[in-house]
């Protein structure tokens, strides 16, 4: 596991299990490409989940969000609108817009998370822990306040979960 990023001046190239690793809320999160690497414009990161996954729902005030689904099947919400997606979907959840998504029971899933302006990728690395190994963490309950300041001070807002 390649866990640094020596220089961006001449691109990068990383294996499936390169980047920093973290396990963050019950996922493992590896930083493909880092605000660092992009002068600040964007990030990538690769966004393992366990089966029935769910982050609170939230708005990312600052940066927009898009997730290219690589494996499970994901239902979500962005404003109003409803989705179903599974693996080869794109979803672009732009930024001041409530949104969420829950991985399928039946199994994990697997994104791609792109966010420009870059940032997400640093909120990851102050929640989460550095990955002692590349598997999803046990489950973990996260200290809610903690993780509210956290978001705050990182542009996301927190929602109360939906109805229904």
């Amino acid at each position: 596991m390649n866990n640094s990023h020596a220089s961006t001046r001449d691109g990068l190239v990383l294996a499936a299990d390169d980047g920093p690793a973290f396990w963050f809320l019950d996922t493992l999160t590896l930083t493909k490409v880092s605000g660092g690497d992009t002068g600040g414009g964007f990030t990538v990161l690769d966004h393992r989940c366990p089966p029935g996954f769910a982050p609170p729902p939230h708005i990312h005030r600052d940066c927009d969000e898009a997730f290219f689904i690589l494996e499970g099947q994901f239902d979500g919400f962005c404003g109003e609108r409803l989705w179903n997606a599974g693996p080869g979907t794109l979803v672009f959840l732009p930024r001041g817009v409530p949104h969420g998504f829950r991985v399928s029971e039946l199994g994990q899933g697997r994104t791609l998370l792109i966010l420009g302006p870059a940032g997400f990728d640093a909120f990851v690395a102050d929640v989460g822990e550095p990955a002692e190994r590349l598997v999803l963490p046990e489950p973990a309950r996260p200290d809610p306040a903690r993780v509210a300041e956290l978001a705050a001070a990182h542009g996301i807002e927190l929602l109360p979960p939906q109805a229904g």
